[in-house]
C-alpha cells in the first residue's frame, strides 16, 4: 500500500468537513489541523483529519443571514 494512500489534500479534506477548501487551507497554516507541507500542498492524514471533524466548531457557521436582506 502506497504511503500517500492514507493522506487527504485540502480539497478532499473540505469535502469532508463540509466548508471550503481555503478554509482548511487556513486551520492547516494555525496549526489546527495537524498536516505536512510538501512543496506547495498541505497533506493531512486521514485518522488526523477524524479527530479534527470530531471535534471542530466553526464559531462563524450560523450567524449569516440567508434571507438576502439588509437589515438595519
Amino acid at each position: 500500500m502506497p504511503v500517500l494512500d492514507t493522506y487527504l489534500n485540502v480539497v478532499e479534506a473540505a469535502a469532508i468537513l463540509g466548508v471550503h477548501w481555503e478554509t482548511v487551507k487556513r486551520l492547516c497554516r494555525e496549526g489546527r489541523i495537524p498536516a505536512e507541507k510538501v512543496h506547495n500542498t498541505w497533506l493531512i492524514h486521514k485518522d488526523k483529519l477524524e479527530q479534527f471533524a470530531g471535534t471542530y466548531n466553526d464559531p462563524r457557521r450560523g450567524k449569516r443571514k440567508k434571507t438576502g436582506r439588509v437589515v438595519p
